[in-house]
């Protein structure tokens, strides 16, 4: 099973969890299983059918364009970025 770390602003979802481990071999699998192991998850981190614009994804350390369609191994570990804002402009 892959290592999904959780973003502190969605650790309410999870019991407070900051890591789960969820089954799946695609990002879109992850985000389905964690969804059902804990509601809530999914309309956190999809807009439809797509991952939020201010929500990136990476797997194994490495930031994927790919998105759902991303694979993950069975020992993968996978972070959801939410997006930092601030800065000056």
């Amino acid at each position: 099973m892959a290592t999904v770390f959780i973003p502190s602003l969605m650790q309410g979802l999870t019991d407070g969890k900051h890591e789960v481990q969820i089954e799946g071999a695609t990002v879109r699998q992850i985000i389905n299983n964690l969804e059902v192991a804990f509601p809530g998850m999914k309309e956190r981190l999809l807009d439809k059918d797509h991952m939020k614009p201010n929500i990136s994804v990476a797997v194994d350390g490495e930031v994927t364009p790919l998105g759902m369609l991303a694979k993950v191994g069975e020992n993968s570990e996978v972070h959801f970025l939410p997006a930092i804002g601030g800065g000056v402009r």
